[in-house]
């Protein structure tokens, strides 16, 4: 799954970028979940996932280089796509570290074009994705959705913050192997995200979402330590 982000004050805009996404990932066989603003405000006020956004330049109180500016200021590591109406815009945005611009009117082959190169470079990077193959169907997972991983008879179940369970065929150690340091694994059977871990009691974790993970009488030990070391690491 990817999370898109178009944020544009005019809805015809909004319309347009919208079907232009759904159109091509649709030829790609991959998810996405697509969020419309009207304005900078807005977008700051969302909590929600984003991997790619989509910002009008612009915009009325608060234009798009602001926006970004602020996005980036509170830790957005996504990628930005500028949509703008004058090219000598963009000269102004190599601080907030934008993907590339669109030019309005919107053109679908420059579109399409430019996407697949955004498509090429997100699955070349290490930046916390999982990419899932099932059967003709390919997802985007990020590392952050994952709350823990459960494997039965072949088969591994995801599952995610959103309380969608994501399941395809992978051997449990090849898993481990394209993940980081925020997953360990507790069992033979299963893998937590320690990003997600609300406790540890009787041999059992909890979860966030309400989910509970048995924790093997062998690493038990191992697994204080290394909730320890994540949250002075990672959360420093």
């Amino acid at each position: 799954m990817i999370y898109i982000a178009i944020c544009d004050d005019e809805k015809i805009i909004l319309e347009r970028i919208r079907q232009f996404v759904q159109d091509f990932f649709r030829t790609k066989n991959i998810q996405v979940r697509i969020s419309l603003y009207l304005s900078g405000e807005e977008l700051l006020r969302s909590e929600r996932q984003i991997d790619i956004l989509f910002l009008d330049i612009q915009m009325g109180k608060m234009d798009g280089m602001e926006t970004a500016r602020r996005m980036r200021g509170r830790g957005f590591r996504g990628e930005i796509l500028f949509i703008t109406i004058l090219k000598e815009m963009v000269f102004r945005s190599f601080e907030v570290r934008p993907f590339d611009y669109l030019l309005k009117p919107l053109d679908r082959e420059t579109f399409d074009s430019t996407m697949e190169r955004l498509l090429a470079v997100m699955k070349q990077s290490e930046t916390g994705k999982l990419f899932v193959q099932r059967g003709q169907e390919k997802l985007i997972i990020s590392f952050q959705e994952i709350v823990y991983c459960e494997v039965i008879d072949r088969k591994i179940y995801l599952h995610l913050s959103t309380g969608e369970v994501v399941d395809y065929y992978e051997k449990m150690n090849q898993l481990v192997n394209r993940l980081d340091d925020r997953f360990y694994q507790c069992h033979r059977s299963y893998l937590v995200n320690l990003q997600h871990i609300q406790g540890f009691r009787n041999g059992t974790v909890s979860m966030r979402g309400g989910y509970e993970v048995p924790v093997s009488r062998l690493r038990r030990n191992e697994f204080s330590g290394v909730v320890l070391h994540y949250m002075k690491e990672w959360r420093s």
